[in-house]
């Protein structure tokens, strides 16, 4: 059966110039971003919404995703819909626009993907100070009493200095409130009377922060103390249990108040239930205000112990020798000595360029050595003798006795010769200098291009091995031990017995870390920032 060749080729054409069509109306996937303006920049506190679109020549059933930089809060739906709420962390008054870098990603279900990065923009907000809930100021007659502002209660958000600004018609006769929250107030017998038979009055004050001079109203309770209350210790942080690890400072601040006046406290301090906590951790800054700064040591959790649990309880006494107590729990997590690690480490860095140096110092004595040896060598080769003598026509050689004196019939005076008869050239040539002096050239040569191929490859692994690990966290991977080896094994003794080296020499140069890093430049000392 014959098939005409004509309609095939035809339909073959039509298809090829289909698909030739078709690939060129194929338009690669790509993500299209909003138009309007600061699409992309937020406040902190506010909600940012934009939706994405895709095109391409196989854009309808596509899917869209966030590739990289999703911080918490952020949403981006397979829709291309994009929603997140910054909060009040992400900028600050001195850095006021923080940019935040995104990687979008869209796919569809042919296979085709496009990325396309982003910059969000984030608005700081500043917030005005927050005012809690504040003990009440005790005051007692003919005493000058003092109210500081409990730090806890009074603070800013955004971590802005802030400032009390008294108002000046609530601030009764006498008292007084100054810019860092101290109020004293001596009050009078009217004054001590009338606020005895009213039983409280309210005190209004400003807290503004800066430099962006946000207000907040806030209001302190006046009584009259009916009794002598014990000290009030406050806290910051307020938690009553820390996870801290050893070699970890733990820092905090107690603020101490008495209702009969500060004066009132007569001692702060602690008692633990471990006895390697240091007295001296706790510090007195004032007479009401303390610091615990401790740290516990690496030897604090004995091994095997994972944790150690130690509770101090804080304590204030009054003259009266009333009491307040604040209970806090640590607990210790064992850590391993980074420091000391590193030094180790270190330690055998040095150690192994140390070695390194001595071999190149010692090779670098030898090759001198056979320079001078080869030196000598070839001018011991230039200098051979050649003694020519023509004796005529050679008639034998044979040995001739020469008596020494007179009497020749004394054998113990005569001496044999050889004696050359006829004519002949005598040459007589001088050993190699070289085999006088018992080698020969060729074995000072082989010695002298070993003695430098060893010496350039310890320099040339020691400039690789002092730059690789110049750093701490280089030492710290476990590709340093294998390369510690490796170097070593490159100067170890037995690839170095041909060189005849002197097992007992000793370097009459000084190991400083000037001279180890003259020979391995980019050896780092501990002591240098790393």
């Amino acid at each position: 059966m014959i098939i005409p060749l004509k309609p095939i080729i035809g339909l073959v054409l039509a298809l090829l110039v289909s698909f030739t069509g078709f690939a060129q109306d194929n338009k690669p996937l790509r993500i299209v971003l909003p138009q309007q303006p600061d699409w992309n920049v937020v406040q902190e506190g506010q909600t940012l919404r934009f939706s994405l679109k895709a095109v391409g020549t196989n854009a309808d059933s596509v899917s869209f995703r966030l590739a990289q930089g999703q911080l918490d809060g952020m949403l981006l739906d397979s829709a291309g819909n994009f929603t997140w709420k910054p909060g009040y962390d992400i900028a600050d008054r001195i850095q006021t626009v923080k940019t935040i870098p995104l990687l979008l990603e869209v796919h569809n279900q042919f296979g085709e993907s496009a990325t396309q990065s982003i910059d969000l923009k984030v608005r700081h907000v500043n917030r005005p100070p927050v005012i809690g809930e504040l003990p009440p100021f005790y005051v007692r007659y003919r005493t000058q009493n003092v109210y500081k502002m409990d730090p806890s209660a009074v603070k800013d958000e955004d971590n802005d200095p802030i400032v009390f600004i008294p108002i000046s018609d609530q601030m009764p006769e006498g008292s007084k409130l100054s810019s860092q929250g101290e109020m004293t107030w001596t009050l009078s017998l009217n004054q001590f009377n009338k606020l005895k038979s009213e039983k409280f009055i309210y005190i209004e004050f400003w807290v503004e922060d800066q430099p962006a001079k946000s207000r907040t109203k806030g209001r302190l309770k006046v009584e009259v103390t009916q009794m002598d209350l014990p000290p009030d210790i406050t806290v910051v942080p307020k938690e009553q249990r820390y996870k801290v690890k050893e070699n970890a400072s733990v820092n905090l601040k107690f603020y101490l108040s008495d209702p009969n006046g500060d004066d009132d406290i007569a001692a702060f301090d602690f008692l633990a239930d471990n006895q390697n906590v240091p007295k001296s951790a706790l510090v007195k800054n004032t007479d009401n205000q303390y610091e615990f700064i401790w740290t516990p040591g690496y030897e604090f959790v004995k091994d095997p112990f994972d944790t150690l649990q130690v509770q101090i309880t804080f304590y204030a006494l009054d003259k009266a020798q009333n009491r307040d107590e604040r209970k806090i729990t640590f607990t210790v997590q064992n850590a391993i000595n980074e420091e000391a690690k590193d030094r180790a480490l270190y330690t055998q860095y040095r150690q192994v360029l140390v070695s390194a140096w001595n071999l190149v110092e010692q090779l670098g004595e030898k090759e001198e050595e056979l320079k001078r040896s080869y030196r000598k060598a070839k001018k011991g080769k230039r200098n051979r003798s050649v003694a020519n003598a023509s004796l005529g026509a050679v008639g034998g050689i044979t040995p001739a006795i020469i008596a020494n004196n007179k009497s020749q019939t004394v054998q113990t005076n005569m001496r044999y010769v050889s004696a050359v008869g006829g004519t002949a050239v005598l040459t007589m040539g001088t050993l190699e200098a070289t085999e006088v002096i018992g080698k020969s050239m060729k074995d000072l040569l082989d010695r002298y291009n070993y003695v430098l191929g060893k010496k350039t490859e310890i320099q040339n692994k020691g400039d690789v091995f002092a730059r690789e690990f110049a750093l701490k966290a280089s030492r710290r991977g476990n590709d340093f031990v294998k390369r510690l080896d490796d170097f070593r094994a490159t100067m170890s003794l037995s690839g170095l017995v041909a060189l005849e080296l002197d097992a007992n020499w000793q370097n009459k140069k000084e190991a400083t870390d000037k001279a180890i890093k003259r020979t391995f430049k980019d050896f780092t000392p501990l002591e240098e920032i790393q």
